[in-house]
């Protein structure tokens, strides 16, 4: 193949996304959790993205954090989402659950241009997935 054919391939594949359209590529923005009731932002950090409650119903107090001096603390403001590590077309880290006030390993991948999917797992064996839904 000559230089100048290869240099065209090599282009073509830099600005082409892998995996799926193009939005792929960006997780960053306001996501509507899949019960509906809490909005987190996700933004970028270290080399992934980062996610903060940033809406909650109610009082929404983190009263199942494993440390007593947080449980009267509002989760409003509280990062959930630490995910840093790219693992193919997701990001891989942790995943904090007011709800049980437990950490778990967990990822994100966006399914579609208003669709992500967060997961986290117990033992890399036991898995709870939910779809957010992206807000405009």
């Amino acid at each position: 193949m000559g230089s100048t054919l290869r240099r065209t391939v090599l282009a073509v594949l830099v600005t082409v996304p892998f995996g799926g359209p193009a939005f792929a590529a960006d997780p960053a923005g306001l996501w509507l959790t899949e019960t509906g009731s809490s909005r987190v932002k996700i933004t970028p950090c270290g080399g992934g993205y980062c996610g903060t409650i940033v809406s909650a119903p109610g009082k929404a107090l983190d009263a199942k954090n494993p440390d007593p001096a947080l449980r009267n603390r509002s989760v409003v403001g509280v990062q959930i989402l630490n995910a840093q590590q790219a693992d193919g077309s997701s990001f891989t880290g942790s995943l904090y659950n007011p709800n049980d006030g437990k950490t778990y390993s967990g990822s994100l991948r966006l399914t579609g241009p208003n669709a992500l999917e967060v997961s986290g797992c117990v033992m890399s064996v036991f898995c709870k997935r939910q779809t957010w839904t992206r807000v405009n």
